[in-house]
């Protein structure tokens, strides 16, 4: 896990150096300017934008920058170059661990991830001394999958666990059968689907409903000092979220707008999937669910035993936008 011991490291010196003004300003007319970091902006990061753009036509300045990795954007929010973030929460939780300014305010998406397997592959035990493709040892969907393994499969029965990059590589290399199964997300199937023969062998949507694995995130000193344009924007993705509900296509649109070289037939097919599975909810957030999500990734060794929803998140600005 060195990726997320340097994670940790950066939060540390972050929350040391951080001077508390989330990436903030307030401007002569009692509006405000803050910047907002996206990370490789993809299909689930589109409302977020649309949200943006909301809050600019309610008067704020808001900047959008976009970052690579998503330890930049916790050392940016801990520091108070960035207001708000959005991405995989664990970064998130390691950050807060070591005292960083930073609270969990919305969801992204809700649990995506399932186990894909070729034909003949049904459960667990028919993974045993299988070539089952990671992205990494530290990666959430490996956490998840090595405790469905340990819950699932048979004494002494386990994959032949192999990293080999991100899910569009995973999935190639099922397709071509060089692995027997991997993770992935909604995304990935969509874009393989014709033709080929997979079939999906768990679902950690539901076995793991509790878990959100990619949030909301921003600088608390935000927070408590510009408080009405972090309402607006925690309301405005509220309600993007709920437009995708009412109608698929309107995710289609926002993918239109933001990420033009996205292929129409796979967006169209992937926001249905979405709806159908209830991913898309802004305020799906609680305390049981947030400490759900500490409590898998303290069982995965990402952080110490022992945090709390209320050390972890704020959820109040989800309330008020019910």
């Amino acid at each position: 896990m060195h990726a997320v011991k340097r994670i940790a490291a950066l939060a540390v010196l972050s929350a040391t150096a951080a001077c508390g003004g989330g990436g903030a300003g307030t401007n002569a007319d009692g509006t405000s300017s803050f910047t907002v970091a996206v990370i490789e902006p993809d299909i689930t990061t589109v409302p977020i934008l649309a949200a943006v753009d909301a809050v600019r036509q309610a008067g704020h300045k808001v900047e959008v920058v976009e970052l690579a990795e998503p330890e930049l954007a916790i050392e940016g929010l801990a520091k108070g170059d960035y207001a708000i973030s959005a991405e995989a929460t664990s970064p998130a939780l390691i950050a807060i661990e070591q005292d960083a300014p930073i609270k969990i305010i919305a969801d992204v998406i809700g649990n995506q991830w399932a186990i894909y397997g070729k034909p003949g592959i049904a459960s667990c035990d028919d993974l045993s001394g299988r070539p089952f493709g990671i992205f990494s040892e530290g990666a959430v969907a490996t956490a998840m999958a090595k405790e469905w393994v340990g819950a699932q499969c048979g004494a002494g029965k386990k994959p032949d666990y192999l990293t080999i990059g991100g899910s569009d590589v995973r999935a190639q290399a099922l397709v071509a059968g060089e692995i027997d199964a991997t993770p992935l997300e909604v995304s990935d199937v969509v874009a393989l689907e014709g033709g080929t023969k997979f079939a999906q062998v768990v679902d950690f949507g539901k076995t793991l409903p509790d878990l959100h694995p990619q949030t909301v995130y921003a600088n608390a000193d935000f927070l408590t000092g510009h408080k009405a344009a972090a309402q607006a924007f925690v309301t405005a993705l509220v309600r993007e979220h709920a437009k995708i509900n009412a109608d698929p296509r309107h995710l289609v649109g926002l993918v239109a707008k933001y990420l033009p070289d996205e292929k129409p037939a796979d967006v169209a097919e992937i926001a249905k999937r979405y709806v159908t599975a209830g991913l898309f909810d802004a305020g799906a957030l609680t305390e049981q669910n947030v400490q759900g999500t500490i409590d898998f990734f303290a069982r995965a060794g990402v952080i110490k035993p022992g945090m709390t929803a209320r050390d972890a998140a704020d959820l109040s600005f989800l309330k008020a936008a019910a």
